[in-house]
C-alpha cells in the first residue's frame, strides 16, 4: 500500500494482536483498517505504545491541506474530521472501508485526549457526589425543620384544647 500523505510504500507493523501499516522512514503516519484504531487509541491499551514513535524522515514534508486517497480503496478520497475526544486532531477516514489515517504524532495526541476526558469524568463524579451529599444534608435539615414545626403546631393545638 502507498502512503496517502507522502506516497512512500507502507510497512506492516504488528502491535499486540493488530497489524497496522506505517510509513517508516517517510512521514511517520499510520493506517488503521476498520476497528483497529479503537484497540490502541486509549492510554491503558498497551499495544498502541510502540506506534507512538514511528521512525520518520525529517526531510519529508507533508501537505496537511492535501486531500488524501484511501490506501486500501482505489479512487476514494478520505473525509477529514475532528477526532471525537480531541478537536485539535484532524483525522482522515475512508467512507468506503472505514479505515483511518493518522499523521505522525496524532495517535499520541488522541491518547492524551482520552486521559483528559477521563480526568474530567472523575472530577465531575467527585463534584456530583459532593452535590449529592450537600443536597441530602439540606434535605435532612428541611425535614427536621418541618418535624419541629409540626410538633410545635400539635403542642399549640392541644394547648388550646378544652379539657
Amino acid at each position: 500500500m502507498q502512503c496517502p500523505a507522502c506516497d512512500l510504500e507502507l510497512s506492516h507493523v504488528r502491535s499486540g494482536s493488530v497489524e497496522v501499516d506505517a510509513c517508516h522512514g517517510g512521514c511517520g503516519g499510520i493506517w488503521f483498517d476498520a476497528f483497529e484504531m479503537q484497540k490502541m487509541d486509549q492510554p491503558e491499551e498497551k499495544a498502541g505504545e510502540q506506534l507512538l514513535s514511528v521512525a520518520r524522515d525529517p526531510a519529508v514534508t507533508v501537505d496537511l491541506e492535501r486531500r488524501r486517497n484511501c490506501p486500501r480503496c482505489d479512487g476514494i478520497v478520505m473525509l477529514r474530521h475532528s477526532h471525537k475526544n480531541s478537536g485539535s486532531v484532524i483525522i482522515d477516514e475512508c467512507p468506503g472501508c472505514g479505515g483511518f489515517w493518522l499523521d505522525a504524532g496524532e495517535l499520541a495526541m488522541i491518547r492524551e485526549s482520552f486521559e483528559a476526558v477521563n480526568a474530567k469524568r472523575k472530577h465531575t463524579q467527585v463534584l456530583l457526589e459532593e452535590l449529592k451529599k450537600k443536597s441530602l444534608a439540606e434535605l435532612n435539615t428541611e425535614k427536621q425543620k418541618h418535624r419541629t414545626h409540626t410538633i410545635t403546631t400539635i403542642h399549640s393545638f392541644f394547648a388550646v384544647w378544652p379539657e
